[in-house]
């Protein structure tokens, strides 16, 4: 009877150690898989060049800055991005605007203002600023960020402090890249964390839209209000998710990528490449979450830069990006619009 009960036992550890063996190796199967994916998209350096056009460059009576990705309708390219009056160069006083480029991106016209500013004591009522556009079933959705005056401000203005002048994504909707946009009823779509801890608890910005299995996938930045004045040096980058695009959109837990303040994502690979741009790196991630370095200490960067990204368009079924898109130039007084190229 011992005897049987022993043999048992030995059975039963044996059985135990080949499934964990078993489990080892699946897990190290899996590593080494997504270690290898990295490594076949992983370049050990990217150059930014870049070229200066006309329509939407510099401008002695306006600037412009923060635009969106590019997409083309029939023979035509679109941009959108936010405008002011000169010599004003900070977005927190504008309203967006919107370009149209038949040669590639080398000359624009504008086209005229695309969003003003929302009704008074509207989230919006301020600025309306750094928008990007996905087309979807025949419409075009064109998301933004909106600041209102500060709370409690006597004048009504806008302070651009770091305690109470929270942002917010809104969303205006149209049949035409041309217009008349129209503002969905469930403004704003995304707002900040609601804990002070959260990584985007005072600000959020720059939308980067993404279709993946039939959700809409928006990559925003965040910053936290605990950070206070030292916040814009320690934005991270993270994604909410809808089954449509007017929402609702649950956010995923935390941040997936730190030092990214200005959010630029595209496909890649059947995953997800994004470029981080305090931390001057181009970033991979199969699944869209889980982000390793692909490329660093990238120099001449561009600045709040928007790619020709032909999976934005209707039917969404582009997955490779021809390289090239808009950036932004800012100096004392002046803020313009340049096309660069990535290779």
């Amino acid at each position: 009877m011992k005897h049987q009960k022993n043999k048992i036992v030995t059975k039963i550890c044996s059985s135990i150690a080949l499934i964990t063996l078993i489990s080892c190796g699946v897990n190290k199967n899996k590593e080494k898989t997504e270690q290898e994916l990295v490594s076949s998209v992983k370049t050990s350096s990217l150059k930014f060049t870049y070229q200066n056009i006309t329509g939407i460059g510099k401008d002695s009576l306006y600037n412009r800055r923060d635009n969106s990705d590019v997409i083309k309708v029939g023979d035509t390219y679109y941009v959108w991005y936010s405008r002011m009056d000169s010599p004003i160069t900070s977005g927190y006083w504008a309203t967006i605007w919107y370009a149209t480029s038949k040669d590639g991106g080398y000359s624009w016209q504008e086209q005229g203002q695309a969003l003003g500013l929302g009704e008074k004591g509207a989230f919006d009522s301020h600025s309306v600023f750094t928008p990007n556009i996905l087309a979807y079933h025949g419409k075009y959705y064109l998301y933004y960020t909106g600041v209102k005056p500060t709370p409690g401000n006597p004048k009504g203005e806008f302070e651009g402090n770091h305690t109470t002048d929270f942002t917010a994504f809104g969303l205006a909707v149209a049949d035409n890249p041309n217009g008349p946009f129209k503002r969905v009823e469930n403004n704003p779509i995304l707002e900040i964390g609601k804990t002070p801890e959260d990584f985007d608890s005072y600000r959020i910005d720059d939308a980067s839209l993404m279709v993946s299995n039939n959700k809409i996938l928006l990559y925003y930045k965040g910053r936290s209000i605990v950070h206070g004045a030292k916040g814009p040096k320690l934005t991270q980058m993270s994604v909410a998710y809808a089954d449509q695009p007017e929402g609702p959109f649950v956010k995923h837990k935390g941040a997936l990528l730190d030092k990214s303040h200005e959010v630029l994502v595209w496909k890649k690979e059947g995953g997800v490449a994004s470029l981080a741009s305090i931390s001057k790196t181009v970033n991979y991630a199969k699944d869209g979450i889980h982000f390793s370095t692909m490329a660093e200490n990238l120099t001449n960067i561009p600045k709040a830069p928007g790619l020709y990204r032909p999976d934005l368009e209707d039917g969404n079924k582009g997955d490779n990006i021809p390289g090239w898109g808009i950036a932004m130039k800012v100096k004392k007084g002046e803020a313009y619009l340049v096309r660069f190229e990535m290779e």
